[in-house]
């Protein structure tokens, strides 16, 4: 069910989304994740798969002038239990700052979602099912936390948002977990989960974990 790969979406443009990493375990792209400062990256707790390092500054991941930094030690929000109960937050602790790379805001715990069009981005797959080493990035609807509950048969956890992959044929799938949702350049959700892995859509709205509230 986790969130893996970005769908009927395009080519991020040169030089954009550098708060961008690829948190990686034994040199393999596993999640997505963004720069909040210049220690520390945020990504989903699901993707606590021993990560060993991120991979910075190219949209490229195979680029030959990517950064690839060390994680000196993760940390998962305590009542974390797995993806698809809630809280799946992480941060990660890195050991420097490349200059080639930029941070993004995430908003205040008091910040009211407003907008209707925000953006996902990740190296994850493609509607092709194949995994990409440029970063893309889609365009997704906010859907009403109501109409939400309604399609995912009342099930969802609290503290999420829902973007994408409802009445649209894009939105996330495997890999792109732990990205940003971003809306008004600001970093409000981390890609959480989807429906039973299908990425076919459109299908029931794409998960993410509302940021805000853990930002205090």
């Amino acid at each position: 069910v986790h969130g893996s790969h970005i769908i009927n979406g395009d080519k991020a443009p040169v030089n954009s989304m550098q708060y961008m990493v690829s948190v990686q375990s034994n040199g393999r792209h596993a999640c997505g994740g963004f720069l909040i400062s210049e220690d520390f990256v945020v990504t989903a707790a699901h993707c606590n798969t021993k990560p060993n390092l991120v991979v910075v500054g190219n949209q490229n991941i195979k680029s030959s002038n990517v950064k690839k930094i060390n994680i000196q030690y993760s940390c998962v929000f305590p009542t974390f239990r797995k993806v698809g109960l809630g809280n799946d937050i992480m941060l990660l602790k890195k050991v420097s700052m490349s200059n080639a790379v930029k941070t993004i805001q995430i908003p205040n715990s008091d910040r009211t979602l407003t907008e209707n069009i925000c953006m996902v981005a990740g190296w994850g797959k493609t509607e092709s099912n194949n995994y990409g080493d440029d970063l893309r990035v889609a365009k997704v609807s906010i859907i009403n936390s109501k109409v939400c509950q309604r399609e995912w048969d009342n099930t969802l956890p609290p503290n999420v948002i829902c973007a994408g992959g409802y009445e649209t044929t894009k939105g996330f799938c495997q890999g792109d977990s732990g990205g940003p949702l971003v809306c008004n350049g600001e970093a409000v959700g981390i890609v959480s989960f989807n429906r039973n892995s299908n990425c076919t859509y459109p299908n029931a709205p794409n998960i993410y974990t509302d940021v805000s509230i853990y930002h205090q």
